[in-house]
């Protein structure tokens, strides 16, 4: 007879309207603190996760996963290309050359890495063929000193397709006329964009102007390598400097952006946890919501009682009650938190364009949109924390009410 009433009577005090209004406010204000907790913790651990892809994808995608250059000559980087190649996890080795120096053009300065790159090679380490804006990769051909820039440099001084500019390195050039920086000028063939940081501090350059240039005859500075798997990088190369010439060195990523990749996982830890608490105290308002409606239900409670009901009966009607309201919280939260991250690129971007102004400036941040990438693992995890703490905040209630007695609770009735 009592196998159906925890389930329908609680079901009942969820929907009945309470004498008591304060109870149906604190039980709505659970309700709704757990669905916004639930929809923001999805939400912001998507954009987070939006930022690690971007990480990932845009910036690892142009900086080297790994290095092996040399401070004594690489002349058989061929050889050197060719072993390393070998190793099943190493997709490409490709040559590069490296300076770093400032660009002038019509009074303005700004200073930039300068890559020195085989273009028909430099498609199997880098993702900038899929990001130029204008011009080619194959547009750079050795002797006529052609230079891609980034969006941002090519804005910050004043250039575009077709214009002169002016590379001054650091190092002297002994001329008739005295000690002057070594100069060349570069014409400019292509401009890229990969909405990041880079795009206003790097320049591509064929391998064999800045070879020139640089006077390095037929030596490079090393080879860039792409990998399967960017996170076993540093192993990949510690392996590897094992059997190669000593006079060899390795770098990785992890060196140069390891920080802000660091820097985003550790944040997206820490937000999660505090927003996992903002849900824990939403859970924690159904504690004192259901207090309140088993003070308010006693003479309904000693009433069941008088007729049978057992105390594991009392208290899984009010564990049913409280469970709906954190299960419907929960719900809602989850599919607006879904829809929120799946929409948030567009909505943010669709702002943007209506005040007429950029939130993420490149040129301070190191992608210009907000990314949100939904992971189907942390929605399932958020949902089922959420659903548990929910459950776990109806226990000492509901065994509060189970403990009632019958003639206490109608002595005053």
């Amino acid at each position: 007879m009592f196998d159906k009433i925890p389930f329908l009577i609680g079901l009942r005090y969820t929907r009945a309207k309470r004498r008591n209004h304060f109870i149906s406010f604190i039980s709505l204000t659970s309700m709704i603190g757990l669905t916004l907790g639930v929809a923001v913790l999805i939400l912001v651990l998507s954009v987070m996760n939006g930022f690690d892809r971007e990480l990932r994808e845009r910036i690892l995608g142009m900086v080297p996963h790994a290095t092996i250059s040399s401070t004594s000559g690489f002349l058989d980087w061929p050889n050197v290309a060719q072993q390393l190649e070998q190793d099943p996890r190493i997709i490409a080795a490709v040559p590069y050359v490296k300076a770093q120096g400032m660009f002038t053009s019509r009074g303005n300065v700004r200073g930039a890495l300068i890559n020195g790159v085989l273009p028909e090679q430099e498609g199997r380490v880098s993702i900038i063929d899929q990001h130029m804006k204008a011009g080619h990769l194959d547009d750079l051909k050795a002797g006529e000193f052609g230079i891609i820039l980034g969006d941002l440099l090519a804005r910050f001084l004043g250039v575009n397709v077709g214009d002169k500019v002016t590379l001054m390195l650091p190092e002297a050039s002994i001329t008739p006329a005295g000690v002057f920086p070594r100069m060349k000028r570069f014409t400019v063939v292509g401009l890229f964009s990969v909405g990041a940081d880079l795009d206003s501090n790097l320049a591509v350059a064929h391998l064999g102007d800045m070879q020139t240039l640089m006077r390095l005859g037929d030596d490079i500075h090393g080879v860039r390598l792409q990998l399967t798997d960017l996170f076993d990088a540093r192993r990949v190369v510690w392996e590897q400097l094992q059997v190669l010439p000593k006079h060899l060195r390795g770098s990785d990523w992890t060196r140069t952006h390891g920080n802000l990749f660091q820097a985003i996982q550790m944040e997206k830890r820490m937000i999660g946890l505090l927003l996992m608490i903002v849900i824990a105290v939403a859970a924690f308002n159904i504690v004192s919501t259901l207090i309140m409606v088993v003070t308010d239900k006693q003479g309904d409670i000693a009433i069941l009682r008088t007729l049978g009901a057992t105390p594991g009966t009392i208290m899984a009607i009010f564990m049913v009650q409280g469970t709906v309201i954190g299960l419907t919280g929960t719900l809602i939260g989850t599919v607006l938190g879904v829809l929120a991250a799946l929409n948030v690129s567009d909505f943010v971007a669709w702002v943007e364009q209506l005040l007429g102004v950029q939130f993420l400036d490149s040129s301070v941040y190191f992608i210009s949109y907000l990314p949100s990438e939904l992971k189907i693992d942390d929605v399932w995890v958020i949902t089922g924390a959420a659903l548990v703490m929910s459950f776990l905040s109806t226990l000492y209630p509901a065994w509060r009410a189970s403990r009632i007695q019958p003639a206490d609770a109608l002595r005053y009735e």
